[in-house]
Parts: C-alpha cells; sequence; structure tokens
C-alpha cells in the first residue's frame, strides 16, 4: 500500500473506534458525570491503559518491528516466527509476575495515580477494587501488541487497527444492556466489560495472526539473544514512546487533588486523542515498518521520502484540527458531554482543560511521527533522553502551573512538555542528517498554515451566528456543533486545495500506487 491508503486504513478504523468511544463515553457522563464514581473509574482504567499505550502505541512495538522486520528481510518468515514466539513466552511470564506484584500493592499504585483520593476512604477503596478487575486488561493488550507488531510487519494493518473497535462494543452494550439490571454498582460494570473486552481483542487477533500464517506456539521462557536485544532496546523506549502518556498519568496524579479533575481531563483527553488517534499514531503505525524494512534494504533515499511525506500528511490534518479545537472546544463538549449528570459547570471546565491540550497537539503527532526514524535505526536511547527531559519538564510545569490555573494548568503543562520533546528530536535528527525536509514540504507548510487560519476565523464567525444554540437544550448544542464541523471542513478543504497546500493529483495518485516491500538486503 501506499503510506497514504495505509494511513487511511489504520485512520479509518481507529476513526469508528474513537466515535464509538465518544458514543460509550456520552453514556459514561450520562451516568456518573464527573461524581467520585467517574473518579474512582477513570483511575482504575488509567493504570492498564496507561500500559496499553506503553506497548500498543509505544515501547514494544518501537523495539519489535525493527527486530521483527530485520529477521523478515534477511531470514525469512520461519526465523521471524521463532523471534516472535520467544518474546511472546518472555513476554507473558513477565507480566504474569507484574500483575501479581500489582494486584497486590494495589493500595500503593492507586496512590500514585491519585493521591488526593486519601482525602475520600470511599473514593480510594473503590479505586482500588475496579483497578484489581481492570488489571487483567493489560497482560491482555501486551499480548495484542505483540501480534499487532506481526501484522503491521506483513503490511496487515486493518485486523490491528480494528481490535479496539471491540472495547468500545462491549462497553456499550453493557452500559444499555447490563447497567439497568446492576444500577447499583455502576464502576463495577464499567469496569468487567474493560476486562472483558481485552479478551475479546486478543482472541480476534490470535484468529487474524494465523490467517497470516503467523500461528504462535508459547515455548519455555527463554532469555535468548534475540530477547535480550529486544529488552535492551524496550525499556528505554517504554519512556521515550510513552512520554504523553507518562505526562498525562503525572499530571492525573496532581490533579486528583481537585474534586472532579480527574473526569475533567479525562473527557478532554478523550477528545484530544481522536485526532491524535487518526493522524500520529495512525502514521506511526505505518511508517515504522516501512522506515525498517527501507532502511534494511539500503533504501535510504526512499526512507527520507516516506518520512517528509508522513510529517507533510499530519500536519496537512494536524493543524486544522488544533485550530479547530482551540476556537470552538466549548461547543464541542457541550455537543457531546453536557446532559443528565454532566452540566454546564463540567462542560466548562472541561473545555478549558481542551483548549490548553489542543495548543500542544501538533507536538504530540510530531513525537509520534519522528519517533519512528530512530527506532527504525534500532536506536531507542534517543528519545529516550529526551523523554526524561520531557518528562522532568512537565513534572515541574504541572506543580507550578496547578496551584494558579488548577486542573487546567495540568493540560497546559502536558502540552508545554510535548512541544519540548518534538524540539528536541526534531533537531537531532537533522543534526545527524537523518531528517532533512524536501522542498515539496517547506513550499506546502505555509499554505497549510494560511489554510488553517482561514478556517479558523469561518468557525469564529458561525460560532457568534449559532450562539443562541450553542446555550439550547442538547438536541440545539448537537445541531449547532454539526454545522460548526460541516463548515470547518467545507472551509478547510476547499482552502487547501485553492492554496495548494494538497493537490488532487497527490490524493489520486497515493491511492493508486502500491508500495512493494523492499528487497532483502545482501
Amino acid at each position: 500500500m501506499s503510506l497514504v491508503r495505509s494511513v487511511a486504513t489504520v485512520g479509518g478504523y481507529t476513526g469508528i473506534s474513537r466515535i464509538l468511544g465518544f458514543v460509550r463515553d456520552i453514556l459514561i457522563a450520562n451516568v456518573v458525570g464527573a461524581s467520585p464514581v467517574a473518579d474512582a473509574f477513570f483511575a482504575a482504567f488509567r493504570l492498564p491503559n496507561l500500559f496499553r499505550r506503553l506497548f500498543a502505541e509505544g515501547a514494544f512495538n518501537a523495539a519489535f518491528v525493527p527486530l521483527f522486520a530485520r529477521r523478515l528481510e534477511q531470514e525469512g518468515e520461519a526465523a521471524a516466527r521463532r523471534f516472535a514466539e520467544e518474546a511472546l513466552s518472555v513476554l507473558v511470564t513477565a507480566l504474569l509476575v507484574l500483575s501479581a506484584v500489582c494486584m497486590a500493592g494495589m493500595p500503593w499504585f492507586i496512590y500514585l495515580i491519585g493521591s488526593g483520593f486519601s482525602q475520600n476512604p470511599e473514593k480510594l477503596a473503590l479505586a482500588i477494587d475496579l483497578t484489581r478487575i481492570t488489571f487483567p486488561y493489560l497482560l491482555f493488550m501486551a499480548v495484542v501488541a505483540l501480534l499487532s507488531g506481526i501484522l503491521n510487519s506483513l503490511y496487515r494493518f486493518a485486523a490491528a487497527a480494528a481490535a479496539p473497535i471491540l472495547l468500545n462494543v462491549i462497553f456499550i452494550a453493557a452500559l444499555v444492556a447490563v447497567l439497568p439490571f446492576f444500577s447499583e454498582v455502576p464502576g463495577h460494570v464499567m469496569a468487567w466489560a474493560v476486562c472483558v473486552s481485552g479478551a475479546a481483542q486478543l482472541l480476534f487477533l490470535v484468529v487474524a495472526a494465523k490467517r497470516a500464517g503467523m500461528a504462535l506456539r508459547l515455548p519455555r521462557p527463554r532469555m535468548t539473544p534475540g530477547v535480550k536485544r529486544l529488552l535492551a532496546l524496550m525499556l528505554p523506549g517504554m519512556l521515550s514512546a510513552g512520554a504523553l502518556q507518562i505526562n498525562i498519568f503525572v499530571g492525573s496524579s496532581i490533579a486528583s487533588w481537585q474534586e472532579g479533575a480527574f473526569s475533567f481531563l479525562y473527557y478532554a483527553d478523550r477528545v484530544y486523542q481522536l485526532p491524535l488517534g487518526l493522524i500520529g499514531i495512525a502514521i506511526g503505525i505505518v511508517l515504522l515498518p516501512d522506515l525498517a524494512r527501507k532502511l534494511r534494504a539500503g533504501a535510504e533515499d526512499q526512507a527520507m521520502h516516506s518520512l517528509n511525506r508522513g510529517l507533510e500528511f499530519a500536519l496537512l490534518l494536524t493543524l486544522p484540527a488544533t485550530v479547530a479545537l482551540v476556537v470552538i472546544a466549548g461547543p464541542v463538549i457541550g455537543g457531546l458531554f453536557q446532559h443528565g449528570r454532566f452540566g454546564a459547570a463540567d462542560a466548562a471546565a472541561t473545555s478549558a482543560a481542551l483548549v490548553a491540550f489542543a495548543w500542544g497537539l501538533p507536538a504530540y503527532v510530531l513525537v509520534k511521527i519522528l519517533q519512528p526514524a530512530f527506532y527504525a535505526r534500532e536506536d531507542t536511547v534517543t528519545p529516550f533522553r529526551y523523554a526524561v527531559i520531557s518528562v522532568v519538564a512537565n513534572i515541574a510545569l504541572s506543580l507550578l502551573l496547578f496551584w494558579q490555573l488548577r486542573h487546567v494548568g495540568i493540560a497546559l503543562a502536558t502540552a508545554l512538555a510535548a512541544w519540548l520533546n518534538a524540539g528536541l528530536l526534531m533537531l537531532s535528527l537533522r543534526h545527524f542528517g537523518f531528517c532533512r525536509l524536501d522542498a515539496r514540504f517547506r513550499a506546502r507548510l505555509p499554505r497549510i498554515l494560511a489554510a488553517s487560519a482561514g478556517m479558523g476565523a469561518a468557525l469564529w464567525v458561525v460560532q457568534l451566528a449559532t450562539d443562541s444554540w450553542l446555550s439550547g437544550s442538547f438536541t440545539a448544542r448537537a445541531t449547532a456543533l454539526a454545522i460548526l464541523v460541516a463548515v470547518g471542513l467545507a472551509v478547510y478543504g476547499g482552502l487547501a486545495f485553492a492554496l495548494g497546500a494538497v493537490a488532487r493529483s497527490d490524493l489520486a495518485g497515493a491511492f493508486r500506487r502500491r508500495v512493494v516491500a523492499a528487497p532483502p538486503a545482501d
């Protein structure tokens, strides 16, 4: 597949998942709002979900995919399968031990996630109970990450991208069909939905891997040279690839001292994660195996071209998304979540956090695009160093800004830390000659900025025109939001083509071409 077509495949399934995720979150907001039960559940989901993002979108794939791709290119599928089985056995063993330790020390881990919960013993006890239910999700997602890495390396992106849809389908079914029978314990219903969805995703990808000719056995765990190399790359990669999630994790712990802040940050996070997932994570998933295989085949120029097109495509979609979230954050949150137990004050607090998060959206996406340029060269140490700097800066900024801006300061600190991380990555890549921005990228970037600014102005005008709807009923707010989205898409699309930010021939050509896997290295 071409880069655009592959990203469209991953982004399309991710988009379906995120839309269903919004339906899920709308139902959650209606049932528990920003109450202590909501805070406890989001804390319970935060810990295994943090590890999921570190594995599925971060450290494991960053280390595993280049090594698996090398064996695939140089030694064939049989050798690649053996390496995957060795990695699987060690991974499962390590996570069983980790799960046992976490289950035993759960009160301590919950204190790390939400130290402010100690002020409310009932909330703390509920969070501990719910986290013990959700924690097996971590083990399921770790194996899902390995199977996803295998399928992505084989350029079979669809199954891995579609698997997360099961989480939201099962969750929505639980809220609609199961919760009415257990309305006294909504937190427990949601926690069990998370656990069951993890098992369903694992089963789905086991079948997909088998159909791709990669049915894996679970041999006795051994520290082979390949596994040692995997761990050596993975350990620093856990922080570098997951810096954003670690920053959010740290911020949530600090925010737990403010009643409702955990929920405000969660709902805002869910909104800006939509463009991040559709664009940054999708491109990063496609780009890593593509760069790894091209570099192994000695095609440096082709790899550089792929990186430039990835950056161009990412900014073409990310910059307008950033402008839109900043300009119409209020209508977005009001149209999605403001009903039931989620009131106007909750919507205003969440909107303020969303604006702060949105300023960092281009940086979050750039990090997801730039890190694969290091990982494809089996370098996880350099991104690790920059991630450490980013996390330290985030902690300092969070502590400083929280006392002035409360939960909004947490979101702003996360955005500033992301820009620091992205800037360091770009400077390093350019210093070593790994990222040479070509003439096409340099010509189109200002045109993308101009089209985004024009769209922002149009959204501001339409927002003023629909002000009475935006302060009306839920149906009126949702209608106004739909109008704003339609206007934004139409104006940006028209300006992008008119200004030359994108050409129709680029899109048509991208979807016609198919990338042939690079030949094995000599």
